[in-house]
């Protein structure tokens, strides 16, 4: 049976679809259908406020037009008094409303989160990746301090010279040190000179056979001689938390240590004072005050 309603741009008409609407989300059925389309056609404008039901179910059937439109079958609805609504009209949504629903799904076709990454990406993420390998070894890497014996050609080398020609070497990862000049013999002296290398940057072969013994320094370098070689250990380092917590362990073990053997030997001149005094009655208990001891 199709519902029925009077004059919906009147309050009396409103009320009485309003109390309807009370139970109700549309007009017929449980989703939008040609039936609200109908009812919502007979309303001139939006209804007042009061008609809380009535505004409720407009604004609804009011979204729905502007987004995508109603093509559901109703039950049949009854509006006297109203123009009659053709069915282009019920169910086609209005055409600007289809360009921007058209535009908002291009717009969502261009995000595409899943899809392959282009070249130009999986380039820029190969080097994003080598460059945080690159710094994390770079971070972690060694370093190690080396002692070189670099030696003259002869007595009349000018060893301020080579001094200056082996300081000019300059590479990533090596820093020179304090340098002394050393006689070996028939007034010959050497070059003692410290480096600290990064181990991942700097080998020291390659330092000698590759710059210190090749020109133009191998007019004063005749040969050079690692004397030591020694890893610079991180654990070392005095601004480690770790450590300063060890040895402050540590202080305080010597410490209890130390007042344990004092203690210790306090008690050791004690038990000696008391079996070395001359006036201890073996009778009665001998008495210490004041220093000394009374029978």
């Amino acid at each position: 049976m199709a519902v029925t309603f009077n004059n919906l741009n009147s309050e009396a008409g409103l009320q009485k679809l309003d109390d309807y609407l009370l139970t109700r989300s549309y007009i017929t059925g449980y989703q939008a259908t040609k039936d609200d389309i109908t009812v919502h056609a007979a309303i001139d404008k939006a209804p007042p406020a009061m008609f809380v039901n009535v505004s409720r179910w407009y604004n609804h059937i009011e979204a729905l037009l502007r987004i995508s439109g109603v093509s559901g079958d109703g039950s049949g609805v009854i509006v006297e008094g109203a123009a009659s609504i053709t069915e282009e009209a019920i169910a086609t949504p209005p055409v600007a409303d289809k360009k921007a629903s058209a535009a908002e799904d291009d717009d969502d076709d261009d995000v595409d989160l899943f899809g392959e990454e282009t070249e130009d990406e999986k380039k820029a993420a190969e080097e994003r990746a080598a460059a945080v390998k690159a710094a994390a070894k770079k971070k972690q890497s060694g370093k190690s301090s080396v002692l070189l014996d670099v030696k003259p050609w002869d007595d009349e080398t000018d060893m301020k010279k080579l001094e200056e020609a082996v300081r000019s070497v300059q590479m990533e990862g090596l820093l020179w040190g304090a340098s002394k000049l050393v006689a070996v013999g028939y007034g010959i002296k050497k070059l003692q000179i410290m480096l600290t290398i990064v181990d991942d940057l700097v080998s020291v072969d390659n330092l000698i056979e590759e710059h210190l013994t090749v020109e133009p320094i191998n007019e004063y370098v005749q040969s050079c001689d690692i004397v030591a070689f020694n890893k610079i250990c991180k654990s070392s380092n005095l601004e480690d938390p770790l450590v300063r917590f060890c040895l402050r362990l540590g202080a305080r073990g010597l410490l209890g240590g130390c007042f344990r053997i004092l203690l210790l030997f306090l008690l050791l001149c004690l038990l000696f004072s008391m079996r070395t005094c001359p006036c201890v009655d073996q009778v009665r208990p001998m008495k210490f005050w004041n220093g000394g001891c009374s029978s």
